[in-house]
């Protein structure tokens, strides 16, 4: 495998130099046979998923492929005007000066994706590091092993290993690549494997993006709409079981409003996730991705009812399925484990308190997450909790949807990770802006050279010109 691996690797960089120099049209036929493969392969991936992580055909379709062809297309659609130079303002000593940013491959890049939206957080940074003129090597989730085969194919349909690679294995194989050079580095996964990341990439200097997670706080305040922000939150949490690390972490709520929203939150799920006759509709519901994760979340539920919590709703476990039923926790102490780490899962920890200042309060004594929610009609509520927080992304009056929009940038903050992707952003994270200026034959630079005898005016000159 390393023999292959470092053949592999030579031969990209040896190919990035071509790349380089690729115009927009080749790029676009790229991401248009990247496209066509993953149509052929469409059905593969619905049963992939289906059998890694219970996910419905609707779901995985929303989710991971359609999102992914709306990726692809707003690449194409956008590409030639993201490639062209960028022009920027001059300055005092290049007055007849032509400045412009150019947008520069990386190179050679490696991107490692997790399990839990296996195939969409693979292919959502491919898309951008092809737009933007690089060779990629691909490591997709062993977790998720058979999505991790069909990339793998999807791949090998449409590029030359001396453009893009992928490989599948697990934690030993992402060591030897990340003890390997590469031009920059894109991981999505955990906090703590992303300190791994970039202590790895820092030997060899390759600039990191890291999309991480963290626990994304929801504030619902006294002027929400409880119905419409439970239905919103359920949607968001159970999606994938919760196993999405933008869902909505824990719930912060008016000790007054609390029991209401339980009610909402309890009657949206029941609507959502559950058949006539009281079974959960294993259809639609998706199960933990392994036994591990699945007693990681057991553990945190127990832990938390030792120490005083309860369980208004839900909770029901199935372990010979990996299903664990949705859940809403009250009453948590403190020092409870669900309460320090992100749950990633279908359990949901609902905190009280009195003022907007006190739950301000508890979500800035936590690292700043991937997403914050916020659920209120009050303006000054709603601009007094941007202003004094900060997450990687903010939806107002809704969860998870800011991730769909490839205007926007996705990305988290220090804990949460660094960069950002989707659009022209994940363009920008795989190109390098480089600055060029034409100087003109007119120019004034030789003002400030030396020798600086009889020059008082010219400082006295800029200074007015400041």
């Amino acid at each position: 495998m390393i023999q292959t691996i470092n053949s592999v690797f030579k031969a990209q960089q040896a190919h990035k130099y071509t790349l380089r120099n690729s115009n927009a049209t080749q790029r676009i036929n790229k991401l248009s046979a990247l496209k066509s493969s993953i149509e052929k392969h469409e059905k593969d991936i619905y049963t992939a998923l289906q059998n890694d992580l219970r996910k419905s055909e609707f779901e995985s379709a929303v989710t991971e492929v359609i999102f992914i062809y709306s990726e692809i297309d707003f690449a194409i659609k956008n590409l030639s005007g993201w490639m062209e130079p960028q022009k920027v303002g001059k300055t005092i000593t290049g007055l007849m000066a032509t400045n412009r940013i150019y947008y520069e491959p990386k190179g050679l890049c490696l991107i490692i994706s997790p399990w839990n939206y296996p195939f969409q957080l693979m292919m959502a940074p491919l898309v951008s590091a092809i737009a933007a003129g690089n060779c990629a090597i691909l490591k997709p989730s062993e977790l998720s092993s058979e999505t991790s085969s069909i990339i793998c194919r999807i791949i090998d349909d449409c590029f030359t290993e001396e453009e893009v690679c992928c490989f599948e294995g697990d934690a030993s194989l992402s060591a030897i690549l990340l003890s390997l050079p590469f031009d920059h580095i894109f991981f999505t996964g955990s906090t703590a494997i992303g300190k791994v990341v970039m202590e790895a990439a820092a030997k060899n200097l390759s600039s990191v993006t890291l999309e991480l997670g963290g626990k994304s706080p929801t504030i619902i305040d006294d002027t929400a709409d409880l119905e419409q922000a439970a239905a919103k939150i359920a949607w968001g949490k159970l999606t994938n079981a919760g196993q999405t690390c933008i869902a909505p972490d824990y719930i912060l709520i008016p000790k007054t409003r609390q029991d209401s929203f339980i009610e909402h939150y309890k009657n949206a799920v029941t609507r959502m996730f559950f058949l006539a006759d009281g079974e959960l509709d294993l259809s639609s519901y998706a199960k933990i991705i392994n036994k591990k994760h699945f007693e990681r979340i057991e553990g945190l539920i127990e832990d938390a009812l030792s120490k005083g919590a309860s369980i208004p709703f839900g909770g029901k476990k199935k372990p010979s399925i990996q299903t664990i039923y949705p859940a809403v926790l009250t009453g948590l102490s403190e020092d409870s484990e669900i309460m320090k780490e992100e749950i990633f899962g279908p359990v949901l920890p609902i905190i009280t308190y009195h003022t907007i200042e006190e739950a301000i309060h508890v979500v800035n004594r936590m690292s700043k997450p991937l997403a914050l929610y916020i659920f209120s009609k009050n303006k000054k509520n709603i601009h007094q909790i941007i202003k004094n927080t900060s997450a990687g992304g903010t939806c107002v009056n809704d969860v998870l949807i800011h991730i769909s929009n490839p205007k926007l940038p996705f990305g988290g903050v220090n804990a949460s990770g660094m960069g950002s992707c989707h659009g022209q952003f994940g363009f920008k994270t795989f190109s390098h802006e480089r600055a060029v200026v034409f100087q003109s034959r007119l120019d004034m630079s030789k003002l400030i050279y030396p020798p600086y005898e009889k020059k008082g005016w010219v400082l006295k000159w800029l200074r007015k010109l400041m």
